[in-house]
Protein backbone atom coordinates (compact mmCIF):
# COMPACT_ATOMS: atom_id res chain seq x y z
CA UNK A 1 0.00 0.00 0.00
CA UNK A 2 1.30 3.38 -1.10
CA UNK A 3 1.63 6.49 2.11
CA UNK A 4 -1.26 6.65 3.82
CA UNK A 5 -2.63 10.50 4.04
CA UNK A 6 -2.76 12.30 7.63
CA UNK A 7 -5.26 15.04 8.79
CA UNK A 8 -3.48 18.63 7.93
CA UNK A 9 -1.96 16.66 4.56
CA UNK A 10 -2.18 18.56 0.69
CA UNK A 11 -4.55 16.36 -0.60
CA UNK A 12 -3.37 14.39 -3.64
CA UNK A 13 -4.00 16.26 -7.03
CA UNK A 14 -6.49 14.64 -9.52
CA UNK A 15 -7.68 14.44 -13.33
CA UNK A 16 -10.46 12.14 -13.51
CA UNK A 17 -13.59 11.30 -15.50
CA UNK A 18 -17.11 12.27 -13.46
CA UNK A 19 -20.05 10.31 -15.00
CA UNK A 20 -23.50 11.18 -13.10
CA UNK A 21 -25.10 13.59 -11.07
CA UNK A 22 -24.48 17.34 -13.10
CA UNK A 23 -21.52 15.61 -15.13
CA UNK A 24 -23.81 13.40 -17.12
CA UNK A 25 -22.20 11.61 -19.94
CA UNK A 26 -18.96 12.41 -18.43
CA UNK A 27 -16.46 15.28 -17.92
CA UNK A 28 -13.12 15.52 -16.46
CA UNK A 29 -12.65 17.40 -12.93
CA UNK A 30 -9.68 18.13 -11.07
CA UNK A 31 -8.97 18.70 -7.42
CA UNK A 32 -8.34 23.00 -8.41
CA UNK A 33 -11.80 22.62 -9.43
CA UNK A 34 -13.08 22.08 -6.15
CA UNK A 35 -11.59 26.00 -3.95
CA UNK A 36 -15.03 26.92 -3.55
CA UNK A 37 -16.54 24.47 -1.11
CA UNK A 38 -15.44 21.28 0.51
CA UNK A 39 -15.13 18.09 -1.18
CA UNK A 40 -15.62 14.36 -0.19
CA UNK A 41 -14.03 11.45 -2.21
CA UNK A 42 -15.32 8.24 -0.92
CA UNK A 43 -13.39 5.05 -2.20
CA UNK A 44 -15.42 1.78 -3.06
CA UNK A 45 -13.93 -1.31 -4.28
CA UNK A 46 -16.32 -2.03 -6.97
CA UNK A 47 -19.54 -0.94 -8.62
CA UNK A 48 -23.10 -3.58 -8.14
CA UNK A 49 -21.48 -5.59 -5.30
CA UNK A 50 -23.11 -5.99 -2.19
CA UNK A 51 -21.46 -3.49 0.52
CA UNK A 52 -20.94 -1.16 -2.36
CA UNK A 53 -24.46 -1.08 -3.09
CA UNK A 54 -26.01 -0.84 0.27
CA UNK A 55 -22.98 2.29 0.91
CA UNK A 56 -24.33 3.73 -2.75
CA UNK A 57 -27.31 4.20 -1.57
CA UNK A 58 -26.94 4.94 1.85
CA UNK A 59 -25.80 8.15 0.59
CA UNK A 60 -28.23 8.14 -2.07
CA UNK A 61 -31.35 7.80 0.67
CA UNK A 62 -29.59 10.72 2.84
CA UNK A 63 -29.18 12.81 -0.12
CA UNK A 64 -31.75 15.42 0.51
CA UNK A 65 -29.52 16.35 4.13
CA UNK A 66 -26.04 15.94 2.18
CA UNK A 67 -26.85 18.05 -0.68
CA UNK A 68 -27.95 21.20 1.40
CA UNK A 69 -24.50 21.52 2.36
CA UNK A 70 -21.51 23.47 0.60
CA UNK A 71 -20.08 19.91 -0.02
CA UNK A 72 -19.42 17.81 -3.78
CA UNK A 73 -19.73 14.29 -3.28
CA UNK A 74 -18.05 11.88 -5.33
CA UNK A 75 -17.85 8.04 -5.25
CA UNK A 76 -14.07 6.97 -6.84
CA UNK A 77 -13.51 3.27 -7.99
CA UNK A 78 -11.63 1.91 -10.27
CA UNK A 79 -14.38 0.68 -12.45
CA UNK A 80 -14.90 2.00 -16.33
CA UNK A 81 -17.11 4.80 -17.38
CA UNK A 82 -19.41 2.32 -18.41
CA UNK A 83 -19.29 0.55 -15.07
CA UNK A 84 -20.62 3.98 -13.31
CA UNK A 85 -23.18 4.30 -15.90
CA UNK A 86 -24.99 1.35 -15.12
CA UNK A 87 -24.65 1.49 -11.67
CA UNK A 88 -25.76 5.10 -11.40
CA UNK A 89 -29.21 4.18 -13.48
CA UNK A 90 -29.75 0.74 -12.07
CA UNK A 91 -30.00 2.70 -8.31
CA UNK A 92 -30.83 5.66 -9.33
CA UNK A 93 -27.98 7.56 -7.88
CA UNK A 94 -28.17 10.96 -7.67
CA UNK A 95 -23.97 11.99 -7.07
CA UNK A 96 -21.14 11.62 -9.40
CA UNK A 97 -18.61 8.71 -9.64
CA UNK A 98 -15.12 8.98 -10.66
CA UNK A 99 -13.74 6.60 -12.74
CA UNK A 100 -9.98 5.82 -11.90
CA UNK A 101 -9.48 2.41 -13.73
CA UNK A 102 -5.36 3.47 -14.21
CA UNK A 103 -5.29 3.38 -9.95
CA UNK A 104 -4.23 6.97 -10.17
CA UNK A 105 -6.25 8.12 -7.36
CA UNK A 106 -6.43 4.98 -5.51
CA UNK A 107 -2.59 5.05 -4.74
CA UNK A 108 -2.29 8.57 -4.30
CA UNK A 109 -4.49 8.60 -1.33
CA UNK A 110 -3.28 5.21 -0.09
CA UNK A 111 -6.30 2.73 -0.43
CA UNK A 112 -5.08 0.56 -3.10
CA UNK A 113 -3.73 -2.66 -0.98
CA UNK A 114 -3.99 -5.68 0.77
CA UNK A 115 -7.82 -6.63 2.61
CA UNK A 116 -9.38 -9.23 4.22
CA UNK A 117 -12.97 -9.97 3.67
CA UNK A 118 -14.84 -13.25 4.71
CA UNK A 119 -11.12 -14.78 6.00
CA UNK A 120 -9.94 -14.28 2.60
CA UNK A 121 -6.77 -11.78 1.45
CA UNK A 122 -7.25 -9.54 -1.97
CA UNK A 123 -5.43 -6.64 -3.11
CA UNK A 124 -7.62 -3.76 -4.24
CA UNK A 125 -9.74 -0.37 -3.09
CA UNK A 126 -9.47 -0.12 0.76
CA UNK A 127 -13.17 1.43 1.53
CA UNK A 128 -12.25 5.14 2.60
CA UNK A 129 -13.47 8.48 2.60
CA UNK A 130 -11.55 11.93 2.62
CA UNK A 131 -13.63 15.16 3.26
CA UNK A 132 -11.10 17.70 1.76
CA UNK A 133 -11.65 21.02 3.21
CA UNK A 134 -11.04 24.28 0.58
CA UNK A 135 -7.08 25.03 1.17
CA UNK A 136 -7.21 21.53 -0.26
CA UNK A 137 -5.96 19.66 3.36
CA UNK A 138 -7.50 16.62 4.74
CA UNK A 139 -9.95 17.78 7.33
CA UNK A 140 -11.27 13.98 8.24
CA UNK A 141 -10.90 10.71 7.35
CA UNK A 142 -13.57 7.79 7.68
CA UNK A 143 -12.07 4.28 7.57
CA UNK A 144 -13.41 0.84 8.21
CA UNK A 145 -17.00 2.18 8.14
CA UNK A 146 -19.28 -0.33 8.05
CA UNK A 147 -21.37 0.37 4.15
CA UNK A 148 -24.72 0.45 6.00
CA UNK A 149 -23.34 3.01 8.58
CA UNK A 150 -21.60 5.66 6.01
CA UNK A 151 -24.14 7.80 5.15
CA UNK A 152 -24.44 9.27 8.70
CA UNK A 153 -21.15 8.86 9.88
CA UNK A 154 -20.05 11.77 6.69
CA UNK A 155 -23.24 13.78 7.69
CA UNK A 156 -22.14 13.74 10.93
CA UNK A 157 -18.49 14.61 9.98
CA UNK A 158 -19.86 17.57 7.59
CA UNK A 159 -21.89 19.38 9.88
Amino acid sequence: MNHRLQLGEAAPDFTALAVGGNYGDGSEVQLAHFKEKRLVLYFYPKDDTPGCTIQACGLRDGWSALSSLPVAIFGVSVDEAVSHRHFIEKYTLPFPLLSDPQHAMVEAYGVWGEKTFQGKKSIGTIRTTFVIGRDGRIERILDKVAPAEHAALLLDSLA
